[in-house]
């Protein structure tokens, strides 16, 4: 289903994905998912489509729905151990679901005024949106089983929502991270304070081999470990690209808060 808002920055439509078979007697967590820069500058309504359309989320989903995976599954984009951890993990522990969250991202969060920014549009998450979805979806509607990630631009701003508000989440994800190398310090001190609020927290950042990101998410994984804050760090095979979106991107995303949020670990 579709939501349409009146944002903080303009017009604002939200996507909202629910497994077949939610309801009363079988309520989920929920995932706030992110797009990227390329979406934020398709406008509002495309926009708001960028996991369901251009990232092919409801493929992701069937997949996990009927495992064995195959490396087609990932766009080609995933080592052989790595694979055969999954198929392992989901035969151990099948895909239960989640209520995937789709806002539209505004290209807004730019150096200079984006932690400024960050806490308008976090205010907007956690205080207009989330109450809708926990009104009038089958969700558990506890911040415990609430999480936020996304891709590239949306992988920013979801450690930087998240470090806003992190009492309204009990995990936060980012792939591939479009951060700058000068925001390092801030991002892992105001990530440092985060954990503080909330020690719960579970934090995962995720590159790849040849995302032109990687360097700065391992000097900001580097900075959380020397501060002391618990969080996975992973480097998968890929690109920073709408094909990797389309393949690790969207099942290591789903994978990851499916676990996080029912208490369960997820390397």
């Amino acid at each position: 289903m579709t939501w349409s808002f009146d944002g903080p920055f303009g017009p604002n439509d939200v996507v909202v994905s629910i497994p077949e078979g939610a309801g009363p007697e079988r309520r989920l967590p929920v995932l706030v998912a992110l797009h990227g820069r390329g979406e934020s500058r398709k406008g509002n309504r495309r926009g708001a489509r960028g996991w369901i359309d251009d990232y092919e989320l409801t493929r992701a989903l069937d997949r996990l729905a009927q495992p064995p995976l195959g490396s087609g599954d990932f766009q080609g984009y995933v080592s052989r151990p790595r694979l055969d951890r999954i198929n392992r993990e989901l035969g151990a522990h099948p895909y239960e679901g989640l209520i995937v969250v789709c806002p539209y991202l505004p290209d807004v969060l730019r150096r200079g005024a984006a932690f400024e920014r960050a806490e308008e549009l976090a205010g907007f998450i956690v205080d207009v949106l989330l109450p809708r979805v926990y009104a009038e979806t089958p969700a558990i509607g506890t911040p415990e089983t609430t999480g936020i990630d996304g891709v590239s631009l949306g992988g920013r701003a979801s450690l930087l929502v998240a470090a806003a508000r992190p009492q309204a989440f009990g995990a936060v994800g980012a792939l591939q991270a479009a951060l700058d190398g000068s925001e390092v310090a801030r991002v892992a001190q105001l990530t440092a304070k985060a954990v503080v609020q909330n020690p719960q927290l579970k934090l995962r950042l995720l590159t790849s081999k040849q995302d032109h990101f990687r360097r700065v998410n391992q000097r900001l994984s580097a900075a959380l470990t020397k501060k002391g804050v618990r969080h996975q760090y992973l480097s998968v095979v890929g690109t920073h690209s709408y094909r990797f979106n389309r393949g690790p991107g969207a099942l290591e995303m789903l994978l990851f808060h499916d676990r996080a949020l029912r208490g369960m670990p997820w390397r």
